[in-house]
């Protein structure tokens, strides 16, 4: 068969065109601002090839070829965020011109594919069904590889819980294998990220580009409403009405034991995928931890994988992160390169890349590892007047522990992280720091600089007369200005199986900063991060009415034998 037509099973040949002069001008623009390789071959598309599933939906893909390019191997891109415009340039079309065939395929119930669409529910057994239907085409040579971000890169997750003999390597960028443990962060509901995602899945299919994208300039705005609204499932109804009942279904399973999320965690994938992966992270993304995770399990196994972590929010790596696409580009050539048939090299032994930031680096780093080796683990302490320094507290030293208050009436509010946010990443903590319900332990200035890379954590003598409160904590950079930059955060739920005195351990993810001269550490505690996260209702509900709300009393050990310590891998 020509390289300008292919078959569907029901034997109908589809026209392929080439790529519109729009869509031409737009892989040249990219190209151009992410300092791309140029292209290798002109690209031809068939649209709106059918695709059927086992159970008879069909799911709807475009397939874009490479002319005149000969034993050339196939990326699959799922994904329900549409095939169009700048979406299909960035995650099919620089593909394709440069020597691949690449399936772009719309999810089940999303832009003219078949079924309801409930988020991540069908994707192992869909991927799966995918790849036996190209298994079926005349120009598939055997030769798979899978790429894309988000949930783009959860969809090669749910593809890997069997891999297909056919596949050959993995590029995934800021993207899950297990959506129960993104949608529970350590047991809070991570409210903002996924009313804000649900509400562009549930208008995406009605506005044009333009409009979704003052939508999405103006979402912190017109969420609000609806984030401060109790019961939260009643704020989701005001801004959604029905057409997002997945919200409701979370809401309802809040044991990540439930068998509800069983098709939502693709775990077990680490341990059987065994073919190379390339995996991009961003320390201000919301699924950094997992990204380090996979590359913890994979590099473990042996499995060939390289990390890259750049200094970008979800949102960013759309936009910022050219230098991983140029990465990913790279690691389809030498695993799926045209005409490579023997196995390919081994992954370099440098296999991880981040980036530094903070006063006096804000560079790229290569190292052999995450953690990187020679990091030393240092206990940094609480301690009375707000004081955090290397030097243990001693006993009978100023005041035993310091208290503070957590009323979901008044919810402590959050500000940038690791949010789908045009105010995501690193912003001025001050205000926030200046309430009452926050503690706020500084360093001095520092007299050297302090690195910080590796994995960040807290552990807290806490006491509380609620069994039912969670837990915030954030490191911070203050600089000699009294700007207050948030590095890292975590959260964690406490519950009736948690004793009500006792230290609580809270992960803040992983980090890469340098701390400068001059500069001071701090950490935050408080009891919430609205409306990052979902507020504690106080009364071991995950949503309750306003009327239900119970207040919770902390406090916080900071002497000797009560000692509650931060935790930070220091570099060199």
């Amino acid at each position: 068969m020509s390289q300008q037509t292919a078959k569907t099973t029901s034997g109908q040949t589809l026209p392929a065109r080439p790529l519109s002069p729009a869509a031409a001008i737009g892989g040249k623009v990219i190209a151009r601002s992410w300092s791309l390789p140029r292209p290798r071959n002109r690209v031809m598309v068939e649209r709106d090839v059918r695709v059927p599933m086992s159970d008879g939906t069909v799911l709807l893909s475009d397939h874009y070829l490479p002319v005149a390019v000969a034993g050339a191997a196939t990326v699959l891109v799922r994904c329900p965020y549409g095939r169009s415009g700048p979406f299909g340039v960035q995650n099919a079309q620089i593909l394709a011109e440069r020597g691949y065939h690449v399936l772009l395929q719309s999810c089940r119930g999303t832009f003219g594919s078949g079924g309801e669409f409930e988020p991540m529910f069908h994707e192992v057994s869909d991927g799966h069904d995918t790849a036996a239907w190209l298994r079926e085409q005349s120009w598939f040579d055997g030769r798979l590889a899978t790429y894309g971000p988000s949930y783009l890169a959860f969809v090669q997750w749910a593809l890997a819980m069997d891999p297909p003999p056919e596949l050959v390597a993995a590029i995934v960028h800021v993207g899950p294998h297990d959506f129960s443990r993104v949608a529970y962060r350590h047991g809070v509901f991570d409210l903002y990220n996924f009313l804000a995602w649900s509400d562009l899945i549930v208008h995406q299919e009605s506005t044009g580009l333009l409009r979704g994208m003052i939508r999405t300039l103006t979402a912190e705005r017109r969420l609000r409403p609806a984030l401060d609204r109790l019961p939260v499932a009643a704020g989701a109804h005001d801004l959604l009405g029905d057409e997002a009942k997945w919200l409701d279904r979370w809401f309802e399973h809040r044991q990540l034991t439930d068998p509800f999320w069983a098709p939502l965690q693709c775990g077990a994938a680490l341990e059987r995928i065994a073919v190379p992966v390339l995996l991009v992270g961003g320390w201000q993304d919301l699924f950094i931890e997992q990204t380090l995770e996979q590359y913890q399990v994979l590099a473990g196994r042996g499995v060939p994988t390289r990390l890259i972590v750049g200094p970008w929010t979800h949102l960013d790596v759309a936009s910022k992160a050219g230098s991983a696409v140029v990465e990913s580009l790279a690691w389809l050539d030498r695993y799926a390169g045209t005409g490579r048939a023997a196995p390919a090299p081994a992954a370099p032994d440098r296999s991880v890349r981040i980036w530094v930031g903070g006063d006096g680096a804000e560079q790229w780093r290569e190292t052999t590892s995450w953690p990187p080796p020679g990091s030393t683990q240092q206990r940094w302490y609480l301690g009375p007047r707000g004081v955090l320094g290397t030097a243990e507290p001693a006993a009978g030293a100023g005041a035993g522990s310091v208290r503070f208050r957590y009323d979901p009436a008044d919810p402590t509010p959050s500000v940038g992280g690791a949010v789908l946010a045009v105010s995501a990443g690193a912003r001025d903590n001050r205000t926030v720091e200046r309430r009452s319900d926050v503690l706020v332990f500084s360093s001095e200035p520092l007299g050297q600089p302090v690195e910080v890379i590796g994995d960040v954590a807290a552990e807290l003598s806490v006491t509380r007369d609620n069994p039912y409160a969670d837990l915030f904590v954030r490191l911070c950079d203050v600089d000699p200005r009294g700007r207050s930059l948030n590095v890292c955060d975590g959260i964690v739920r406490l519950t009736e199986q948690d004793p009500l005195a006792g230290t609580v351990r809270v992960s803040l993810s992983g980090a890469a900063h340098r701390f400068g001269p001059g500069h001071r550490l701090r950490l935050q505690v408080s009891g919430g991060a609205h409306p990052r996260f979902a507020r504690n209702p106080g009364n071991g509900q995950v949503d309750a009415a306003a009327d239900d709300l119970v207040p919770t009393q902390y406090d916080i050990g900071l002497t000797a034998g009560n000692t509650s310590v931060l935790l930070l891998p220091i570099s060199g």
